[in-house]
């Protein structure tokens, strides 16, 4: 089908939002839990509320706003009121909304990823709510990603200030979510189970939403409620391949770990009767991006990574090679992919401004000359991308001509992680603020079989 470049761009646009929304906990909340004739349905599990004295609900995550509501919603005025339901959310500072029941705490700044003072103080408040509750009261708890830092309960022996510089290490080293969260969780007495183990219900049930893909619920949020066994050889093995004792907390939590191996100690199994729900992830947003590409006219391929991927400029690459084909008689005009690519970054001195959305995007660029008849959008459905106000950035025909109107060299700004000051100039950021949601990254690539130039 022939197509303009602003097509090209608006239709991705729709496409990668239309992923965005399908993941919201409006949408999947509701068809994980409902009420009906004195059963509290959680999937498929029912559980009678008459033997329920209390209801608590806690939780983490940068979807713990939107999925506290829902779930308010889902559980209507009457039984809040009957079970005295009250509880605490740790999101970030932009995501606090208005609730019934719920208390949402501000565990950390917009745009800051770290563990901080208040992430602390409201760890210590969930702990104290589980912990007074009893035998006949149900727990549910909201998982979501980003639950790791605004979780932070750190184990004696190690500062959050210290956990803070390995966490930035890990990320600057091109670790992955699993290498970083096989360290954290020895090194905290909320993850790894640590939550599941301080709860005193009777029953706990938590509803996750996937930021990790293979959907491991031993690494979303690094685990709170999942029991499993330490393994503190994983986490220092995590610490030789990344050559962190070349650091001062890389010295510091690998004495801690190899203290905690010696010792071998096991954590004490939960009084509850623990349930782990997945409720959404990158595959979901990734399907329903693909329906609305279907939608829109587009004959499409999707793609959802299970594993690590490569690095940004890796995967960008690979993407381009795809786009090759694209047009063609029988060939598909749309390729969705959803993933999580991993970012080098340059020493601080030298390094700009961006995330890893923005590298992919930028290193595409880099990586074709012709961009005439295609479009591509990389963004976090969390709607943020590293340390920025973006989502992520879009490329197409225009971004490049621009790009080459202003001089601006795609490969410099790649060198030193700068993609966020390449395309703010040329307008090929995507801002969408805080979206309540965060299944990874998704993108989208559109393409055109026509001939048609356009000057818009």
């Amino acid at each position: 089908m022939q197509r303009s470049s602003q097509q090209l761009r608006e239709d991705a646009r729709r496409i990668w939002w239309a992923g965005v929304q399908a993941v919201q906990p409006k949408q999947l909340i509701p068809e994980m839990v409902r009420v009906e004739a004195g059963i509290l349905w959680i999937a498929d599990k029912p559980i009678e509320l008459k033997q329920i004295e209390r209801i608590a609900i806690v939780g983490a995550g940068k979807a713990g706003a939107s999925m506290t509501l829902a779930l308010e919603k889902v559980l209507g005025q009457q039984l809040l009121q009957e079970k005295n339901v009250s509880g605490w959310v740790n999101v970030p500072a932009d995501c606090i909304e208005h609730t019934r029941a719920v208390t949402l705490h501000a565990a950390r700044p917009a745009g800051l990823n770290e563990p901080t003072d208040d992430g602390i103080a409201g760890t210590k408040e969930i702990l104290r709510i589980v912990s007074e509750l009893g035998p006949n009261d149900l727990c549910l708890c909201l998982i979501s990603g980003g639950g790791s830092a605004l979780l932070p309960a750190p184990s004696a022996g190690i500062s959050l200030a210290a956990k803070g510089e390995l966490t930035r290490e890990i990320a600057a080293r091109g670790g992955t979510i699993e290498q970083l969260n096989a360290v954290r969780r020895e090194l905290s007495n909320v993850k790894g189970g640590g939550l599941a183990r301080a709860c005193r219900a009777g029953q706990l049930t938590a509803l996750i939403l996937s930021d990790v893909l293979g959907d491991d619920l031993e690494t979303i949020a690094s685990g709170p409620t999942v029991e499993r066994t330490s393994t503190p050889d994983l986490a220092l093995q995590v610490i030789e391949e990344l050559h962190l004792e070349d650091c001062p907390a890389g010295q510091t939590v690998a004495a801690l770990l190899r203290k905690q191996a010696v010792s071998g100690s096991k954590p004490t199994p939960s009084v509850a009767q623990v349930t782990n729900l997945l409720i959404g992830n990158n595959a979901t947003a990734v399907d329903a991006s693909g329906i609305e590409a279907e939608r829109l006219g587009y004959s499409h391929a999707m793609i959802s990574a299970n594993e690590p991927e490569a690095t940004a400029e890796e995967v960008a690459r690979h993407l381009m090679e795809l786009s090759k084909s694209m047009g063609k008689p029988g060939e598909p005009d749309c390729l969705i992919s959803g993933g999580e690519p991993t970012v080098q970054l340059v020493a601080a001195s030298k390094r700009g401004l961006g995330g890893r959305n923005q590298q992919l995007a930028l290193a595409a660029l880099a990586a074709v000359d012709d961009w005439h008849g295609k479009a591509l959008l990389s963004g976090g459905t969390d709607g943020e991308d590293g340390p920025t106000d973006a989502a992520g950035a879009f490329v197409d025909e225009q971004i490049v001509q621009a790009a080459r109107e202003k001089g601006l060299d795609a490969t410099a700004f790649l060198r030193r992680n700068d993609a966020y000051h390449f395309f703010e100039p040329l307008g090929g950021l995507i801002k969408t603020g805080p979206t309540h949601t965060n299944v990874c990254d998704l993108r989208v690539l559109t393409n055109s079989d026509c001939g048609i130039r356009t000057a818009e």
